[in-house]
């Protein structure tokens, strides 16, 4: 990939006013995600490179055992445990999950997006609370898998 290309894919991002884009290749793994500091104009700041995968770390600060896998928010907004206020929450320390299930909702611009389990397992740890805004890849979940 030449700087050409990255830079038509910069302007299609500016243009559908898109925040973050990643695209993987063979050996290549671009991401690219728009920086905005207070007070300055928004802009982009590419990375390329190949994915680093590090052992995730739980909100203790531990280590994870090699059965838990930890539940990243896949998008940005506001993380719900149930659909409603007064209903039960979708999950608790203790439920066991499978594929498909849903675990959270976060509410993006007005839209509520459930987010499924991808795996059999019992959730160990709810690593945010009711009402709180996530970011991309923050943690919200930690689920032994079965």
């Amino acid at each position: 990939m030449d700087f050409d290309e990255i830079r038509q894919i910069l302007d299609l991002m500016q243009d559908h006013g898109l925040a973050e884009f990643e695209l993987e290749r063979e050996d290549l793994h671009l991401r690219l995600r728009k920086a905005e500091a207070p007070g300055t104009p928004p802009s982009f700041a590419p990375e390329v490179g190949r994915p680093v995968s590090l052992p995730p770390q739980p909100s203790t600060g531990g280590t994870v055992p090699s059965d838990v896998t930890i539940v990243e928010a896949p998008i940005l907004g506001t993380f719900f445990r149930a659909s409603a206020p007064d209903a039960p929450p979708f999950v608790a320390v203790g439920d066991v999950v499978k594929p498909g299930d849903v675990l959270c909702i976060i509410e993006a611009m007005k839209l509520m997006n459930d987010i499924k389990s991808e795996f059999a397992g019992e959730v160990v740890d709810i690593l945010v609370e009711n009402g709180q805004p996530v970011q991309y890849g923050e943690r919200l979940f930690a689920i032994r898998r079965t």
